[in-house]
């Protein structure tokens, strides 16, 4: 099929026609969350992009498997080779089984990308599930030479990396290796490595790891760049369409599993590598240190020093469309209240759309021109700012006949009527707010009201009594009653 989309590549750093390897199929894989915490909005800012990919590559008649995985091990702190993991010191901490950790932030996981209406991807696997596969990946790099044994450990090779395949490593960052040893500073276990740039495929366990697996090499777990390469070509092959994230994976993560892949065949094995920018919180960087940072349940019900009111899901997917994907983005009170009038123009203008009454010709706008505007915006490496003003283009036609300044015929109010909501509802993914019934049966407000409960808790075990009983206020304010139990809080509607 012929194709007018361009993406902007990481890779070649330039936009490029999109054509798919077996049109209309196309293979997606987007690196998905490491479970050991709340998801942040960081992490939500790339997979509501990447939602919005999907159904543009879905509406655009091609049919795709997006892969995004559950990283649950083999993740280590600071995104490097040596330290604990990040499951299993949240699991220490909290005096919990690792898995017990894993299933409670894939459910978080799951819960917030639900309020935003993200579309589950068509494969979700998870590290642990593909440990034999990663042991066997690791194997044949080694039978390549392109990666050593070291106590137990097993190391990818840049050096010989490099050799084999002309300096490859750092094409998709554009880093060096000579600038990459220069910044290297000591690590303990850094002596296991001939290279300090080279990075672990297979880690040998310390007694206090709790999560291990038995391999040729010793009991221990995998490397966290291992696990994408092999979740990635086992769903999608050894080449394939685009490969997602955000852009502070770029390196080391994407620039490894390039490396990977590529040490098997000499081939590369994505086409195309699109990335996400950062989010910033009041013109400053987000940071848990700092305490510079936000939560989605604490910006659904307002409970937050950040910002001047609560801002529903619809709302800040809305938000962060009008970015675009590879822009940064800052949260600000100011923003999300331009937002939210704007969503609510919007949804407005659907009703009176809806309740519009054809006349017998159109004037007053050249609808066909509209509607190819809203595909080039789209085409032009998914441009939803752009294709936002585009369609508030059309919201001034809609008041315009309404107020009797223009008329349109029955043939193009169907084009209307079926475009917009297109574009709204299937593009975009946005939806009503009347959609988000009050009913304690609804799924969705379970999830939602589920967040709230866990924001709660979360301040009551700090002892932040005083936000706790906020949010109890907040929920009564509603109608809504609270009930703390040995097992949690229950809620219900008066």
């Amino acid at each position: 099929m012929e194709s007018k989309l361009q993406v902007y590549n990481s890779l070649s750093g330039k936009k490029e026609i999109f054509k798919a390897i077996n049109a209309p199929h196309v293979g997606m894989y987007v690196c998905g969350p490491t479970v050991y915490s709340e998801v942040h909005l960081g992490n939500c800012r790339t997979f509501i992009s990447f939602d919005m990919i999907f159904r543009y590559l879905t509406y655009s008649g091609y049919k795709v498997r997006y892969v995004r995985n559950i990283t649950d091990a083999g993740h280590l702190e600071n995104d490097a080779d040596e330290g604990e993991d990040k499951i299993s010191k949240r699991a220490r901490l909290t005096e919990l089984e690792p898995m017990e950790i894993v299933q409670k932030y894939t459910l978080d996981f799951h819960n917030v990308l639900a309020l935003f209406n993200n579309r589950p991807p068509s494969i979700e696997p998870t590290a642990t599930g593909h440990i034999v596969e990663q042991i066997s990946l690791a194997e044949d790099i080694l039978n390549k030479g392109l990666a050593y044994e070291s106590n137990g450990s097993v190391y990818f090779d840049v050096d010989a990396y490099n050799k084999e395949y002309d300096g490859a490593y750092g094409e998709l960052s554009g880093r060096k290796v000579e600038d990459l040893l220069s910044n290297t500073r000591a690590l303990d276990g850094q002596s296991e490595k001939r290279n300090p740039a080279d990075f672990a495929l297979w880690k040998k366990a310390s007694p206090m790891h709790i999560m291990r697996w038995k391999s040729p090499w010793s009991d221990g777990f995998p490397g966290w760049h291992l696990e994408c390469s092999v979740m990635s070509s086992k769903y999608l092959g050894n080449h394939f369409d685009i490969h997602g994230g955000g852009m502070d994976l770029k390196f080391p993560h994407h620039e490894c599993e390039i490396a990977q892949n590529k040490a098997l065949d000499g081939k590369k094995p994505v086409n195309y590598w699109l990335h996400t920018n950062m989010l910033t919180l009041n013109g400053q960087r987000m940071s848990k240190s700092t305490g510079n940072t936000l939560l989605p349940g604490e910006l659904f019900t307002g409970d937050n020093d950040k910002l001047s009111k609560a801002f529903s899901p619809m709302v800040v997917r809305f938000f962060m469309l009008q970015a675009h994907y590879r822009s940064s983005l800052d949260f600000s009170s100011n923003a999300l209240e331009a937002a939210e009038k704007g969503f609510n123009k919007l949804m407005d203008a659907l009703a009176v759309l809806n309740e519009l009454e054809a006349s017998e010709d159109s004037n007053g706008f050249e609808l066909n021109t509209w509607v190819e505007k809203l595909h080039a915006s789209m085409d032009d490496d998914f441009n939803t700012p752009v294709l936002i003003a585009n369609m508030f283009d059309g919201v001034k036609y809609i008041n315009s006949i309404k107020h009797g300044d223009a008329t349109i015929s029955s043939s193009d109010l169907e084009l209307l009527k079926s475009t917009l909501s297109a574009f709204i509802f299937e593009v975009l993914g946005l939806k009503p707010e009347e959609e988000i019934s009050t009913s304690g049966n609804d799924e969705l407000v379970n999830d939602l009201m589920q967040i709230i409960l866990d924001s709660r808790m979360r301040a009551r075990q700090s002892k932040d009594f005083a936000s706790a009983d906020r949010i109890r206020d907040l929920l009564a304010d509603l109608n809504i009653t609270l009930k703390d139990g040995k097992m949690g809080a229950e809620w219900e509607v008066k």
